[in-house]
């Protein structure tokens, strides 16, 4: 699972907007809005949550931490 604040980040990291995700993913963008005003993890559909975070994960973003104590997301180098 990942948290709100690693979706945000990770967008952030990829200089991606909620659209441009929406799009990667195939989760609706005012899904993705609405998953972003919460806290924590998202109260998400769990298909859609693991695509958005396939999405970022294919893109480059690596997730770390416990997505509720410590969330972090790093920006693998490409080769």
């Amino acid at each position: 699972m990942i948290s709100v604040c690693q979706i945000k980040g990770a967008r952030g990291l990829l200089g991606w907007s909620a659209l441009k995700l929406a799009e990667a993913s195939g989760v609706g963008v005012a899904t993705i809005r609405r998953y972003e005003l919460q806290d924590g993890i998202p109260a998400a559909n769990s298909l859609s949550l693991k695509a958005i975070e396939d999405t970022l994960v294919s893109a480059g973003v690596e997730f770390i931490g416990n997505p509720l104590l410590d969330p972090g997301v790093k920006l693998r180098k490409s080769d």
